[in-house]
């Protein structure tokens, strides 16, 4: 899946439950009720430890640590305390009262037994103290069979749920599933039935399935031998969304069964699961549409299913609809019939084997177009208005899933592939297999409208939901905690396929800006391994982030850069080829490289430093002579009343370390080396001027060199930048201002290499410089400090001044050059320079005078829409634009500009139309709380938006949510008070504890921690030296 983002960082659920205190427990101590449907040996989680469930005396042989629920195991223990806590208070013996009301002295009586009772404290304290110490270790002293207290969960119906883990049992595995699904699209509902064919592993009474939300009305239970039905009990618990069919029989290991389920349920209201939307068509005529969304954990709200990615099966599915609309699945459709009434049912090709969370259907109407390579017919669906908008993208699909067959040596096997533009979808793309939906923006290229930048994002995206077809589809991740063998490798393939293939699109610079950015995250105290454990619905939906994505992409680049590209594509193949069809693990991705590098080098060795531990590396550089002295330590920001401590002892990573020098020619490769312990020194043939560490910034850690080597890098890019790449001069741009936030290096520093900007021409240094002029007039803006914001952009104002003047108001040139045009003029009009709100403001008038018909260079037009937006008639044309463009690639451009109005009325009216869905679609909120969260007019305002209305986003796009990640640090970065710092602790303090325990969270409460000791530290400093 790809996350959207409103900035285009080329970075893309569940409900705030219930307090236990709300309602009646749900469970019951086995020692004193019947058990009406024991849990099986392997059914049952033991944990001596208070915290989880409670199973009292069991030693540390019968745990099986690695599924427990932590989450509901609390739970349930807090719920068993209440239980039985309440009769403690009625049991509860105080000091005797006279009459007169006033409490008499303690009896001698009462003084004996204190002193008694005092004795038996201090003897008890003693005997505990003289025990062996193996009393008080997991594996204790005690016996493996002695008796034990369980806490079992309690169905709907009252009854025991023989189930306690949120992770499903291994008993069962299903092989096939035939699913048809009838919705109504008008009411939002539907009906459904679902025939699981299932394979006993272990024998058991019990299968235990998901469902969420269904009402079932007949379960039908037959065992293949002899064929014959069973009558079966069903449960549910709602808190796992789990249901148990319970048989009367036992079901054999190595025995097959049938489990049939008839069922209804509504429609999701959200955009997870099986959801509808409404939409209007170019007449302005009201049109339904239905789309799956089932990744992480929503395929279980659309069918009863085993919903975890390691239950791979194939599936049958059936679609009963009305004839008007077009009804599309992951295979082929193989037959067509008509049915009662004008309804029809179309069945399509049995699925490979593949996860639940994969599967997909949509009904609506719908066009394509399509072209054949290789025998597999691709196609771009739309709906029917915005056809024409689609040829770019088949085009784009058909090139790279050629490539990829090539790449992998294995042909993509399927027999067609579909992209779908979804009229209203919350995430960016989604995999599924054979049937990828998109957003409209991000499949459809409109060349009227649509930007350089919309052609990098949709081509981008492709890429990304292409790669999937073989990273994650045909090789699975066993559990959401090795997340990142999907998206990493996806995210990886995205722009490496783009450089193979579309070189001119440039696709390594938003690389670069992305790998960036995540590394600013992953340097917090709230930031992950790629590797993480993960077991309840918001810690699986927060591992959806740029981490994941973009952590895991620079960690393959690293290692492909390492070990040459020849060598890696070897080894990528052979882990496709070793585990197609299969669930896997990070190690059996290691493995396979090392079947291939295990004479050179033990892969898996190195990169465990980088997948099970947060963070990443400081490299710092000391250069004496012909000889380099590096170290490493952990970049590590910290906020703390006594500053920012970066040393972390503890974190060791094998580096693979490239570098140049000043005698370096471009035609020769960098040198390369490991550096696998704390320190170590590297020799040089001769004295060199200045060297330069991260070649290519190929390597996922930050560079800090002593202060004579920072001077000789500075004196050089002052000199002549040539000899450095381009990534190279955005990486030293990059290191040297995080190294200032660390206290390594003075920002004056940082600011003295920039001053080199007068000679530069690349997009990437430009932009990296500008990103990092803009966050300090950000914050400065933000706390009042205007005129030394405004100082701050003039410095870096007048060394971009002759490129700024070298632009034109046009589409021409190369594409970065393109993108580049867009980004120093859009700094220019925001901090008016140059005249550029004069020449903008011409443009937009033409347009409005033309009614929005004449044609605005599309680089150029979101520049010229800001600034037409500042104006009551500009902002109100634009409005009126929004809601009559077919141009989705248009309207983000209108909304941008509407959100970066000074007008509190207009931006508090945004803010609440996209959370209301209809006028605008609530998959711009997160576009819109950061657009008005960044301007000075709108920064309390979104902040204040999000706390009024937390229950409603949380409910809408679920708690932990890519969308949720995005809109709490859309609305929080900016803050650098103490006054905001203890405000958004106490409102999210105030929340669930799930709330207030979300990476998100906390990552706002550090960054803001940090803004403050940024402040402390520079403002004066900037003051003097600016």
């Amino acid at each position: 899946m790809e996350p959207f983002t409103s900035d285009r960082l080329q970075l893309p659920r569940n409900m705030i439950e219930n307090s236990m205190f709300e309602e009646e427990p749900d469970v019951v101590d086995l020692a004193k009720e019947p058990c009406l449907h024991p849990l099986e040996p392997d059914e049952v989680e033991y944990e001596p430890r208070g915290s989880r469930l409670l199973v009292r005396g069991l030693g540390e042989h019968d745990i099986d640590e690695e599924e427990e629920d932590y989450e509901s195991s609390a739970k349930l223990l807090g719920m068993s305390f209440m239980n039985r806590s309440s009769g403690l208070r009625n049991n509860i013996t105080g000091y005797r009262q006279g009459p007169d009301g006033v409490c008499s002295l303690p009896s001698a009586r009462t003084m004996l037994i204190c002193t008694f009772v005092l004795v038996v404290a201090i003897s008890v304290i003693m005997v505990i103290y003289l025990l062996p110490r193996c009393t008080f270790t997991k594996e204790g002293c005690h016996k493996k069979n002695q008796s034990m207290v369980l806490i079992q969960p309690i169905a709907s119906n009252g009854k025991l749920f023989p189930w306690a883990r949120m992770r499903l049992p291994q008993n069962i595995m299903p092989l096939q599933y035939e699913l048809t699904i009838h919705p109504n699209l008008t009411t939002k509902k539907f009906e459904g039935s679902v025939e699981i064919k299932i394979q006993v592993l272990k024998t058991t009474q019990n299968i235990i399935l998901h469902s969420s939300g269904h009402n079932i009305s007949k379960v039908f239970f037959t065992s293949v031998v002899p064929k014959q039905e069973k009558p079966v009990e069903i449960l549910e618990y709602k808190f796992h969304e789990q249901i148990a069919i319970v048989t009367p029989d036992a079901l054999l290991e190595g025995h097959n069964y049938t489990l049939k389920i008839d069922y209804s349920a509504n429609m999701s209201t959200n955009y997870y699961g099986f959801y509808g939307v409404t939409y209007e068509d170019e007449n302005k005529e009201k049109k339904y549409f239905a789309a799956t969304q089932f990744e992480p954990l929503a395929a279980r709200s659309a069918f009863p299913c085993f919903d975890e990615p390691a239950f791979k099966a194939t599936f049958i599915i059936k679609i009963v609809r009305e004839e008007q609309y077009t009804a599309l699945s992951n295979m082929p459709k193989k037959s067509s019939v008509q049915i009662e009434g004008r309804l029809i049912m179309d069945e399509f090709f049995e699925s490979v084997k593949m996860s639940t969370y994969l599967v997909a259907f949509i009904v609506g109407e719908l066009k394509n177009m399509t072209q054949e390579t290789n025998g597999i017919l691709v196609s771009i669906y739309t709906v029917p208005e915005k056809i024409d908008q689609a040829k770019s993208a088949l085009d784009t699909a058909v090139k790279l899933l050629e490539f990829y067959q090539h790449y992998f040596e294995i042909k993509y096997p399927l027999q067609k592939l579909d992209l779908v533009a979804i009229p209203d979808i919350q995430a960016g793309a989604m995999e599924n297999w054979g049937l990828i939906t998109f957003r409209e923006e991000t499949l459809l290229y409109d060349i009227n409208t649509s930007s350089v930048m919309d052609r990098k994002l949709v081509a981008r995206i492709i890429a990304h939901e292409l790669a999937h077809q073989w990273f994650g589809n045909l090789v699975t991740m066993q559990w959401w905690n090795d997340l990142w063998l999907n998206e990493g490798f996806a995210t990886f393939m995205e722009y490496f396929s783009l450089s193979k293939n579309f070189t001119q699109l440039a696709s390594y610079e938003d690389f670069l800006n992305a790998r960036f950015k995540t590394m600013k995250k992953d340097s917090l105290n709230s930031s992950h391994s790629t590797s993480s454990s993960v077991q309840s619905s918001e810690q699986i939906e927060e591992m959806f982030d740029s981490l994941s994505y973009f952590k895991g992409a620079s960690l393959l680049l690293m290692l492909k850069s390492f070990l040459k590209e020849d060598v890696f594509q070897h080894c990528v193949i052979l882990y496709l080829h070793n585990h197609s069809y299969a669930s896997i693990q990070s190690d059996d991705l290691w493995n396979s490289f090392n079947e291939i590098t295990k004479e050179n080098l033990d892969v898996k060795t190195m990169m465990k430093t980088w997948t099970l531990q947060p963070g990443f590396p400081l490299v710092t550089v000391q250069r004496k002579g012909k000889q380099i002295l590096v170290q490493q330590e952990r970049f590590f920001l910290s906020a703390t009343n006594s500053g920012i401590h970066p040393l972390d002892s503890s974190h060791l990573w094998h580096i693979p370390l490239s570098y140049i020098t000043s005698d370096y020619k471009p035609q020769e490769y960098p040198y390369v080396t490991l550096l696998n312990k704390k320190s170590d020194v590297l020799n040089l043939t001769e004295e060199v001027q200045w060297v330069k560490f991260n070649v290519d910034v190929t390597g996922y850690y930050i560079v800090h060199y002593a202060d004579p080597d920072w001077e000789a890098l500075i004196k050089q890019l002052q000199r002549n930048i040539s000899v450095l790449s381009d990534r190279d001069r955005a990486g030293l741009i990059n290191n040297i201002f995080e190294l200032s936030s660390l206290g390594k290096v003075s920002l004056k520093k940082a600011f003295d290499l920039i001053d080199y900007l007068g000679n530069e021409t690349h997009t990437a240094p430009i932009s990296e410089a500008l990103f990092q002029t803009d966050l300090i007039y950000d914050l400065l803006e933000k706390i009042g400090e205007i005129e030394l914001a405004r100082k701050t952009v003039t410095r870096v104002a007048k060394l971009l001044q002759p490129q700024i003047q070298q632009q034109t108001w046009s589409d021409e040139g190369t594409l970065s050059k393109r993108e580049l045009r867009s980004i120093l003029l859009d700094f220019a009009c925001t901090h008016q320079l140059e005249n550029c709100n004069t020449k903008a403001m011409k443009l937009f008038q033409e347009w409005v005078d033309s009614n929005g018909t004449k044609s605005l260079p599309t680089d150029v037009m979101p520049v010229v829409f800001k600034v037409g937006a500042k104006t009551e008639a500009g902002w109100t044309f634009l409005f009126e634009k929004y809601g009559s463009s077919e141009s989705e690639a248009e309207r983000n451009k209108i909304l941008e500009a509407l959100a970066s109005s000074e007008d509190v009325r207009k931006l508090h009216w945004l803010l609440k139309a996209s959370l209301d869905g209809d006028i605008i679609r609530s998959q711009k909120l997160p576009l819109i709380v950061k657009t008005v969260g960044r301007s000075f007019a709108g920064h309390l305002l979104a902040w204040d938006f999000v706390k009024e209305n937390w229950n409603r986003l949380v409910q809408k796009f679920h708690l932990g949510s890519y969308t949720i990640q995005h809109i709490v640090a859309g609305t929080t970065h900016l803050f650098s008070t103490k006054t905001h710092l203890s405000e958004v602790q106490t409102f999210f303090e105030a929340q669930s504890e799930a709330t207030s325990q979300l990476r998100c969270v906390q990552e706002a409460i550090q960054i803001i921690q940090l803004n403050i000791q940024w402040m402390e530290k520079n403002l004066k400093n900037l003051s003097f030296w600016l």
